[in-house]
């Protein structure tokens, strides 16, 4: 279901950063995945609003799959879609002025049962596409990376800071990181700018709520009016940027973003996973129960994922707009008339 304009008034004092998309040609990866589709509707708004004539391609495994769901981008003028594997997929012909890979599996379930097709998404699928930034002649090139690269949290540091070198555990937040050199010695060979947003998490419509992600987890028990099951004890600590705000800084990190600069992307306000349910359920309105499994340790931190967003702040002068119980209560009632459109 398409957004409404109103969830990019953010963008409204935003021609100048825009101006440089003018007449320009733009290439995204995984642009039916969360981040995508965020990309995209942000993308028809600007274009439309700022008249940028501007044009975007975007790669998918199965577009066909993806229009039954969104008739009304296929036909589209701006848009061209582009169906193929962002490790071997048919090099477009042209010049493409900004490229973003974003085609990336947030899976735990693949990165328990099949670790090595996890790692070649991310580590060759990345590599082809530097290759096709070159041939395009690109002049900037951004890598959706991950706060997984930095690995478990210290349980002195409240936030993450960009200059925290850390060490990922897992099969994807090892594959970022290694995606992450790779782009930028190719940005060094081919004369391209490289960018480095380092994602943490998010919340608002298309996030799938049937993943491994807590919050889209809560909502969709909410809106079914479910018990709310916490497996663990209810103590980690996690922060949540609303996806329009995402959408901003990813567009202000492409064009104003330094080359080889690590920007973390996310929200620096620290939620449990406890405390997390019962805002879902209050911004719901429901009585479903809710039931924490585990028992916690007073003699153990809580864990940890919160980033420290100094950087952008200070440097693009970005900020999270939307507080948490307001990027609920959008996600919530996205979903709900999602569900009355489908009716």
């Amino acid at each position: 279901m398409p957004l409404e304009a109103k969830e990019f008034v953010a963008f409204d004092a935003k021609e100048d950063l825009l101006s440089p998309l003018k007449g320009k040609r733009i290439f995204l990866s995984g642009g039916t995945g969360f981040f995508g589709q965020w990309l995209i509707e942000s993308f028809l708004y600007c274009n439309k609003v700022f008249a940028l004539n501007t044009t975007l391609t975007v790669l998918s495994r199965h577009p066909q799959d993806f229009f039954i769901f969104r008739p009304d981008l296929e036909v589209v003028s701006t848009l061209n879609f582009i169906e193929g594997d962002v490790r071997d997929f048919k090099f477009p012909s042209g010049k493409f002025d900004y490229i973003i890979h974003a085609a990336t599996p947030v899976n735990v379930k693949l990165e328990q049962e099949n670790p090595q097709e996890l790692h070649t998404v991310i580590v060759e699928g990345t590599r082809h596409i530097l290759d096709f930034a070159a041939q395009a002649g690109a002049s900037r090139f951004m890598l959706m990376s991950s706060g997984a690269v930095y690995g478990p949290q210290p349980d002195a540091m409240t936030h993450i800071p960009e200059t925290y070198r850390g060490s990922p555990q897992t099969v994807y937040g090892k594959g970022k990181l290694l995606a992450e050199k790779i782009c930028i010695k190719a940005g060094q060979a081919n004369g391209f700018s490289v960018l480095l947003p380092r994602c943490f998490a998010f919340v608002g419509p298309y996030l799938n709520l049937d993943i491994h992600f807590a919050i889209g987890n809560f909502i969709r028990d909410c809106l079914a009016d479910q018990p709310i099951i916490i497996k663990g004890d209810g103590t980690p600590l996690r922060s949540y940027l609303y996806a329009a705000d995402l959408a901003e800084w990813l567009w202000t990190i492409l064009l104003k973003g330094s080359d080889a600069r690590i920007y973390n992307v996310g929200s620096d306000e620290a939620v449990s996973i406890r405390d997390l349910a019962y805002r879902v359920r209050d911004c719901a309105k429901t009585s479903n129960p809710i039931e924490i499994l585990g028992v916690a340790n007073p003699a153990v931190h809580p864990v940890r994922y919160v980033p420290s967003i100094e950087r952008a702040r200070t440097e693009l002068n970005l900020k999270p707009r939307y507080f948490l119980d307001e990027a609920i209560f959008r996600t919530l009632a996205w979903h709900k008339n999602k569900e009355k459109v489908i009716k």
